[in-house]
């Protein structure tokens, strides 16, 4: 007898008007039920009728190869019952209509708290986790980590999941010691790039002498990565390497050698840029102005310490190669050479070296001052360039524009104490509202504290009663949902209540309370 099977296939290959349908003998009563009046019905029907009838004759297969071992033992304690659940919700659930916002914007949080707790989720919802952190690779340290020693387990057996086996969660244990070149040598980059990051971490000696042995073989774009990863555990030390690398063939090698070595203040290349800064910059005989010379040509001495001949956004030549210099220079050589403090010095006028009324390099000064405070991390030159925290003062100042600062304000913010960028933000905000706000509060630590969240939501709360529409601040928004502290839940529940209904501010705010109630209860569990 022909295979009932392979007969439904060549009818379904051939097309039931060019051959019948099979007509097996030995019927059951469900194969004599079939209605065959529609031909591609039935052959579909028939097909599924014999599909059970092959699987429910099956045998399963020998073993030919031995279990694999199961996986180690995770002596972390598991989740909560209610927590377990939010972490099923956030791997595979948005949130719906207005009441709440986009549930995976929340997973990075709930990670993170849930890692610090010491927990490891349910083992059914492992793979979900993966899942979710192939697909988001900002997840990975957290997940992998929560994940332990069963998602290392589950790793190799899943393609998709092969990035656990390169991920590491900032922790050295996790991954080869400094002695082991086994990984340097045959791993792939992004695991060569956390290798020596995390040996940097433990063992800079170790770190750099790794890093020596492969430089002449590494491509260009290979190389600047990994140079990168010379900031950890940065040190005197590392100088003449770095000095070496500023004769590398590539230009990027070449500026990131450049910039990781006026990090350091004692280095030769930041006491050649200490003498061009002197050069360039002098205190007046009267102690009022601060003079400005700036190169006259960019030679080559200064090409090979990092300053591009050409300016990348079309600068004027001696403004860059200006700002350059006072960039790459110890702001320490300021208070050396004037005996003047970084407000002081941020209180004089600035002319040209031949017109003391010329004041057009005051702005270039300030903008090459800043990023030195951000590449320096000097939190006294970037309280200065920042100014004081706006005072908080009667509402008619409030229409006031913010003041100019100079620079990125939020890179400088990033250089101050936690607390103390928080409480910048927020006086800033209860005198100037959300219109500049955002790069502050993205430099702000999430959750923001009570007093800075209580000063956006009072922002919000003017925005609304000004007639703003809520989509000029949405990118606030998007960062109140994630970073505001869920105490504040009952605030934005009272705007709900003095809002008009079904308005736009109405619906923000009913999202917002729903996302802080439900952060609440997120972390509550946690806690628990």
């Amino acid at each position: 007898m022909s295979d009932p099977w392979e007969s439904l296939h060549t009818t379904a290959l051939l097309g039931t008007d060019r051959r019948p349908l099979p007509q097996p003998t030995g019927e059951s009563p469900a194969h004599r039920a079939v209605d065959r009046t529609d031909p591609a019905t039935a052959l579909l029907e028939l097909a599924a009728l014999e599909t059970v009838r092959r699987r429910a004759g099956a045998l399963p297969s020998p073993v030919t190869e031995p279990l694999a071992a199961p996986a180690p033992e995770d002596d972390r304690p598991e989740l909560p019952a209610p927590a377990a659940r939010r972490l099923s919700l956030l791997l595979g659930t948005r949130g719906g209509g207005t009441t709440l916002a986009n549930l995976t914007e929340l997973l990075p949080q709930w990670l993170t708290t849930a890692r610090a707790r010491g927990y490891r989720p349910p083992a059914v919802l492992v793979p979900a986790l993966l899942d979710a952190a192939r697909a988001r690779s900002e997840l990975r340290p957290d997940a992998v980590a929560l994940a332990g020693p069963l998602g290392r387990w589950l790793a190799p057996r899943n393609p998709d999941w092969r990035f656990v086996l390169r991920t590491t969660a900032g922790e050295p244990a996790e991954t080869a010691g400094p002695g082991d070149d086994r990984l340097w040598h045959e791993g792939l980059f992004a695991e060569r790039v956390t290798h020596l990051t995390l040996v940097r971490r433990t063992d800079p000696a170790a770190g750099l002498a790794l890093l020596r042995s492969t430089w002449s073989t590494e491509r260009a774009e290979d190389r600047l990565l990994f140079l990168d990863a010379l900031q950890d555990g940065l040190s005197p030390a590392d100088e003449p390497f770095l000095e070496a690398a500023l004769g590398d063939r590539s230009k990027n090698v070449r500026a990131t050698a450049a910039e990781l070595l006026s990090t350091l203040p004692g280095s030769t290349l930041a006491g050649r840029m200490a003498e061009r800064a002197r050069a360039a910059v002098r205190l007046s005989d009267r102690g009022t102005h601060l003079l400005v010379t700036p190169p006259a040509e960019c030679d080559q001495a200064m090409q090979r310490d990092g300053i591009p001949l050409k300016s990348p956004t079309g600068r004027g030549e001696r403004a860059w190669w200006f700002g350059e210099v006072i960039a790459a220079a110890p702001l320490a050589l300021w208070h050396e050479s004037t005996g003047l403090t970084p407000d002081r010095l941020l209180a004089l006028r600035v002319g040209d070296s031949i017109d003391e009324t010329n004041s057009s390099w005051a702005d270039d000064l300030r903008e090459a001052w800043a990023r030195a405070a951000v590449r320096q991390q000097d939190a006294d030159w970037a309280r200065a360039l920042l100014g004081p925290a706006p005072a908080p003062s009667p509402p008619e100042s409030r229409r006031a524009r913010p003041p100019r600062t100079t620079g990125a304000p939020g890179k400088l913010l990033s250089v101050l104490p936690p607390a103390e960028r928080a409480a910048w933000t927020a006086a800033f905000i209860e005198v100037h509202g959300l219109g500049e706000a955002f790069q502050l509060l993205g430099a702000c630590a999430a959750p923001w504290t009570p007093p800075l969240s209580t000063a956006v939501v009072a922002a919000l709360a003017r925005a609304a009663a000004s007639g703003a529409y809520p989509w000029s601040h949405s990118g606030v928004l998007g960062m109140t949902e994630r970073a505001l502290a869920p105490e504040t839940a009952a605030a934005v529940e009272a705007l709900v209540a003095d809002t008009a209904p079904a308005t736009a501010w109405a619906e923000t705010f009913t999202r917002l309370a729903g996302t802080l109630r439900f952060r609440e209860a997120m972390l509550a569990e946690l806690a628990s």
